[in-house]
């Protein structure tokens, strides 16, 4: 199993910024891509960036490119995801996701960290 732990959300004002992290732990050795997804209340969840295992694949939802990075170091566990410029349209629960089978959906999960832009 893996477990995944955000941190760093919290309340921002709009063109502000933000860095989540999210930390790794268990069999870490059994992940290959990672990313995270947003959902706000009432609506589905929607993937905002992800990341391969080498860090050489990144892809992003044409919402937050030129603005939001992402980026991994493998060998402390961690997957980070910049966020500047921010709107108050980003405001959502942000969660960090692992994929540890590459044919298969992301099955393990972070709790979700609070991201609130105010404009």
């Amino acid at each position: 199993q893996v477990q995944l732990v955000e941190s760093g959300g919290g309340l921002v004002q709009a063109g502000g910024s933000l860095r989540l992290s999210c930390a790794a732990s268990g069999r870490t050795f059994t992940v290959f891509r990672m990313a995270w997804f947003r959902q706000v209340l009432g609506k589905e969840r929607e993937i905002v960036a992800s990341i391969s295992r080498g860090g050489d694949d990144i892809m992003y939802v044409d919402s937050v490119k030129g603005r939001f990075t992402i980026s991994r170091d493998n060998p402390k566990n961690m997957m980070y995801l910049y966020m500047n410029s921010l709107k108050p349209e980003d405001t959502a629960v942000y969660y960090c996701a692992a994929q540890v089978n590459p044919t298969t959906a992301y099955s393990h999960w972070g709790q979700g960290t609070q991201v609130t832009v105010s404009s």
